[in-house]
């Protein structure tokens, strides 16, 4: 496969572009303040219920990384929201500034309530198909996407992981009659350190002897998104919800 388009930049939409619908909100639970980004979709429509896709970021990063990706995602399809991970330099003792996914018990336990608490948010805001939900992230957002899809088959319809390798412990395969049915797209970069191309190779026996439903694609890149996954993926959520 090649490259059809250079590394994703990230960089903030201009605000004098008024096609580009966006907004944070700030919405608290009685024991937690969740901060998330929601994504609208250009010319929304109430009366359509819309997949929503939930999203994770990468590690350093925010819940805003959301509004740089869905503009190569698509402006049109979709409801999108992103919860803001755990902060990494109090997450048990873990170096490094921003937010991210660790895989402790009581990361775990946080990610699931963010994750669970954006969905309801964009519901709120929009009209979102319930059974129509997408999960993806990027790097560690992509490992605790996987692990959030694997522990909740049924309250999503597909996962998408960026970079993000299956993760390990705490039994992500609990539930593996129900997770065969859950259609999951791993998309890797060729040249990543982080995710190299022998640790995909060990996901992939993982996946082949669960009998997980595993669409992979590999591009001429290293830890990054690029272009071109984004533009996939919207193609892969398209498949999902389209009856054959």
């Amino acid at each position: 496969m090649h490259r059809t388009e250079p590394p994703l930049k990230f960089s903030l939409p201009s605000a004098e572009n008024t096609a580009f619908r966006a907004e944070s909100a700030l919405f608290s639970t009685p024991d937690r303040d969740t901060t998330c980004a929601l994504f609208g979709p250009l010319h929304y429509e109430p009366g359509y219920g819309y997949p929503l896709v939930v999203w994770l970021h990468g590690r350093g990063d925010d819940e805003r990384q959301l509004l740089r990706i869905m503009p190569q995602v698509s402006m049109r399809n979709y409801v999108a929201v992103a919860p803001r991970g755990m902060h990494l330099a109090a997450a048990g003792g873990c170096d490094g500034d921003g937010y991210g996914w660790n895989q402790t018990d009581e990361a775990i336990r946080q990610a699931e309530a963010c994750i669970f608490d954006g969905i309801e948010a964009a519901a709120r805001k929009f009209h979102v198909a319930r059974r129509k939900v997408f999960l993806a992230g990027f790097s560690d957002g992509g490992t605790m996407a996987f692990r959030m899809a694997m522990t909740h088959p049924h309250r999503f319809a597909g996962v998408a992981s960026f970079c993000g390798a299956f993760p390990d412990g705490h039994t992500p395969l609990g539930q593996l009659v129900d997770v065969r049915q859950l259609p999951i797209l791993l998309a890797v970069g060729r040249d990543s350190q982080e995710y190299p191309p022998e640790e995909v190779c060990e996901n992939l026996r993982l996946f082949h002897t669960a009998g997980l439903s595993v669409t992979l694609r590999q591009y001429p890149c290293g830890h990054e998104l690029c272009q071109q996954m984004l533009a996939d993926v919207d193609r892969w959520i398209i498949e999902q919800v389209t009856p054959a």
